[in-house]
């Protein structure tokens, strides 16, 4: 046993025996883990024909294998000594690892859970709402890794922190407008007053929702230029939201001449009635002779078009006005335009 207590660079044979045993036993677990239960869950298919488990392989293989090898290296570093400056490098160095793993295990695991808990309970539509909000949870993640680490490596983290206080209080003062923003996104995420492809009206301006940010909501206009405009601003103003408009109401008046006939006066509500009817996506409300005009007799007009699509709204009203027009052309019922008509006495 002697031949053990011998001491090399610092250490005793018997030392180095049990580190070399600490790593050929984590990679003989390395090898069991890859080749059995990488392999048998690589094998387990959902109904979609992949991985159901992938997830938990990409997992294993980014790191659960290499925090075992950062378990090993932490065992032969804490047990072996190489001196004083070695063993510090050494220790920051796995420290450092250790965050970094760590903090990109958690970012993953959080991000993914999150995900299929949003698409499980409101629908993969539903889940990429909530991707400008991983930004900020990658950003507190982060944070908290780096205070770990500085922890662990000898810094007053308490000092620090204080020290982080006192400044942030500064800069959130110089920084309203952004937490202002901040702040709005969340109650746009919550609250929901319009989401990705939903078409809006807003302070003269009208376009499609194209991305929702931490700071700013992207919008594609009608003429193709993006809008982009801060979340406070957004969620302080009057917001039309034509997506979650289930039907649209037309109201619309023409006039006929005073020379129509009393008998096709009458028949001009039935007729108007039964071309609205016609088409399956439109709801007639009523047609009333409404008032005597200047030059006309005026016939108010009222409908709903069934959907909130503004082509489909445009397509239904040019059908309908084209019907009138040619109905009344069969009819011989004349539109009405601006005319004055004079009246002269001529004296004998």
């Amino acid at each position: 046993m002697e031949f053990l207590n011998k001491v090399f660079f610092g250490n005793t044979i018997e030392d180095y025996i049990t580190a070399a045993a600490v790593v050929l036993g984590t990679m003989l677990v390395i090898h069991i883990i890859r080749t059995v239960v990488v392999f048998k869950l690589k094998k387990i298919k959902d109904e979609n024909g992949e991985v159901k488990y992938s997830f938990t392989v990409k997992s294993v293989n980014k790191f659960l294998i290499p925090a075992l090898y950062l378990g090993a290296l932490y065992f032969v570093f804490d047990s072996l000594s190489f001196g004083p400056k070695v063993d510090k490098v050494f220790t920051v160095v796995i420290y450092l690892l250790i965050t970094l793993y760590a903090v990109r295990f958690g970012i993953a695991s959080l991000n993914y859970f999150i995900t299929k808990y949003v698409e499980k309970l409101k629908g993969p539509e539903e889940s990429k709402r909530i991707r400008p909000l991983f930004g900020f949870l990658n950003f507190v993640i982060w944070i908290t890794g780096l205070l770990f680490l500085l922890d662990n490596l000898g810094f007053k983290i308490s000092t620090l922190i204080a020290g982080l206080g006192i400044t942030g209080l500064a800069i959130g003062f110089a920084a309203q407008a952004i937490l202002g923003d901040l702040f709005s996104y969340f109650v746009i995420f919550f609250d929901r007053p319009f989401e990705l492809g939903d078409f809006v009206v807003f302070e003269g301006n009208a376009g499609s929702i194209e991305k929702i940010g931490i700071k700013s909501t992207r919008i594609r206009s009608l003429s193709g230029e993006q809008i982009i405009i801060s979340n406070s601003k957004l969620a302080g103003t009057l917001v039309h939201n034509y997506k979650r408009m289930e039907r649209r109401r037309v109201v619309f008046n023409l006039g006929v001449t005073y020379q129509t006939k009393s008998a096709l006066l009458k028949k001009i509500p039935s007729i108007i009635k039964e071309i609205i009817e016609k088409n399956e996506n439109t709801l007639f409300d009523r047609t009333h002779f409404s008032n005597y005009g200047d030059f006309s007799l005026n016939f108010e007009i009222v409908y709903y078009i069934l959907t909130s699509d503004y082509n489909i709204y445009m397509d239904i009203q040019q059908e309908i006005n084209l019907s009138i027009f040619e109905k009344f052309e069969e009819l011989g019922i004349e539109f009405a335009y601006p005319t004055q008509t004079i009246f002269l006495n001529k004296e004998s």
